[in-house]
This record gives C-alpha cells, sequence and structure tokens, in this order.
C-alpha cells in the first residue's frame, strides 16, 4: 500500500474509534437529583437530539420525578421508557411532562426512547 493509503485508513479507523467512544462508551457522572419540598427527589431533562443530561443520580427509597421536556419533533423522541420501573410517558413538543416513581433498590437503570437510540442512565445509590 502507498502512504497516501496508509494515511487514509489510519484516518478512517480513528473516526470510527471516536464513534464507537462517543456513542456507547463514554460516560458521564451525572446530575444529582434536588431535593424538593414535596419530598421528591426532582430533575428536569431536556430532550433534544439525545437526553440532557444524560445520567442522573438519585437515593433509594425517596420518590422521584423527572420532569422531560421535547424540543424538537423527531419521532424517536416521542416517548420515554422506564422499563425496569414499568413507567412510560408520551413527550408532547413544548410541553414539560413529569414522570414519578420510587426507586427501591440501589443499582443502574436505562432509559430509552421507544427505538432505543435516545438512552439515559438513572443511578440510585
Amino acid at each position: 500500500m502507498t502512504p497516501d493509503r496508509w494515511i487514509v485508513t489510519l484516518v478512517a479507523l480513528a473516526l470510527v474509534a471516536f464513534v464507537v467512544w462517543f456513542f456507547w462508551l463514554k460516560r458521564s457522572k451525572g446530575v444529582r437529583a434536588a431535593e424538593t419540598g414535596g419530598g421528591y427527589q426532582e430533575a428536569m431533562i431536556l430532550v433534544k437530539g439525545g437526553y440532557t443530561p444524560d445520567t442522573i443520580v438519585v437515593r433509594a427509597g425517596k420518590p422521584v420525578r423527572l420532569n422531560f421536556r421535547r424540543e424538537e419533533t423527531a419521532a424517536c423522541s416521542e416517548k420515554v421508557i422506564f422499563a425496569d420501573f414499568g413507567k412510560s410517558a408520551d413527550l408532547p413538543t413544548g410541553e414539560t411532562v413529569p414522570v414519578e416513581f420510587l426507586p427501591k433498590e440501589p443499582g443502574e437503570y436505562v432509559f430509552a426512547c421507544a427505538m432505543g437510540m435516545f438512552r439515559g442512565r438513572l443511578i440510585v445509590e
């Protein structure tokens, strides 16, 4: 192979590695949910090209209220599903929709859109 083909191949492999890291391996530390006067652990999540923040940290045994605000029209973001808690919610564009549940056991739980393209984590301590 010629040197220019080696360079193109190495750049392509580097780009593939970056995409794999960015979409599947990158982990954020997370945002701790704020404790409200009503006893809830609460966080606001923006839905626009994904979930922001995509990692929420809460304490076990206290009710959680996650407020989702969808700012896009992509079909994938129309619904959020918390399979481990048996909860889901439709997310109309421009509206804030609360999802409430009680995490009893510590662990890491996934929430996602109906297609599984948008994913987030709930870390229960």
